[in-house]
């Protein structure tokens, strides 16, 4: 009887498995609306009173996403204002709504990666999973891989799509 051989084991295929980089920890709102008179009008005095007076420890370690969601101008030093105050216990916050943010922080920690660990190596980004990866994240993987692999595929090592190969 002859043997069975994985030659998918055997291949010298490295499995990037994207879900890795998914962003962690919990996720917050602060919406500068509930901070405006009126929830439509900044006044400034009153404005920075608001954040002097907020609890900011309810944002501690938590990704924040800075959004208005009244039809309101807001100055831009206001925002400013309230990423000084994120700043010392917010794990992350940028501005734009909570899919903004994610995507952001799903990103940066993909952008973090040591590029330079994956020289001239056969790389298979993986296709499926639990959780929802979104086209920006497998464009940036292939942004960062491409100029130092031998070779990028999708899917899974038993079944690939050809994305990249280097040439001779």
């Amino acid at each position: 009887m002859e043997e069975i051989v994985n030659k998918v084991a055997q291949s010298a295929l490295t499995t990037i498995d994207l879900e890795q980089f998914y962003p962690a920890g919990e996720t917050a709102v602060f919406d500068m609306k509930d901070h405006l008179f009126m929830e439509l009008i900044l006044k400034e005095k009153d404005f920075r009173a608001a954040l002097q007076a907020l609890d900011w420890e309810q944002y501690r370690g938590k990704n924040v996403a800075i959004v208005c969601t009244a039809d309101a101008i807001i100055p831009i030093w206001a925002y400013m204002l309230v990423s000084a105050y994120l700043e010392p216990v917010a794990a992350f916050y940028a501005f734009g709504d909570e899919a903004f943010l994610h995507k952001t922080i799903f990103l940066r920690n993909i952008a973090g990666i040591d590029v330079s660990a994956y020289q001239d190596q056969r790389i298979v980004v993986k296709g499926c999973g639990d959780k929802e990866i979104t086209e920006a994240a497998y464009v940036e993987i292939t942004r960062l891989l491409r100029p130092v692999v031998k070779s990028i595929m999708y899917g899974e090592p038993c079944s690939t799509v050809p994305v990249y190969k280097k040439k001779a």
